[in-house]
């Protein structure tokens, strides 16, 4: 069974950064494309960053476009989600997610294509 454990959260000031991991076990990492979302209070979860088996392909939500960036290390089954200048309204709990879907697949953004899920990791950020 694949599992997933975020680490990296915590209290930060606008316009700092934070670095968030993801460790993935149990299955192929590479087998899967990866996603961040995040869930802030009384609102729906959504979609942060998305990024395919190889690292090759990425996908952000506009909010984040310039200030986020995804990766992965496939040696290391962990994927990454740098936070730069952020914003208090990137104030959340952060999830990673794993999608088992074929190479050739287009990443697909939407949560419910995400399988596995991880317990979470919050972010706050403070103005």
């Amino acid at each position: 069974q694949v599992q997933l454990v975020e680490s990296g959260g915590g209290l930060v000031q606008a316009g700092t950064s934070l670095s968030l991991s993801c460790t993935f076990s149990g299955r192929t990492f590479s087998s899967y494309a990866m996603g961040w979302f995040r869930q802030a209070p009384g609102k729906d979860r959504d979609i942060v960053a998305l990024i395919n088996w190889s690292g090759g392909k990425t996908y952000y939500v506009d909010s984040v476009k310039g200030r986020f960036t995804i990766s992965r290390d496939n040696a290391k089954n962990t994927v990454y989600l740098q936070m730069n200048s952020l914003k208090p309204e990137d104030t959340a709990v952060y999830y990673c997610a794993a999608d088992l879907i074929p190479p050739s697949v287009p990443l697909k953004p939407r949560l419910q294509d995400y399988d596995y899920w991880g317990q979470g990791t919050q972010v706050t950020v403070s103005s």
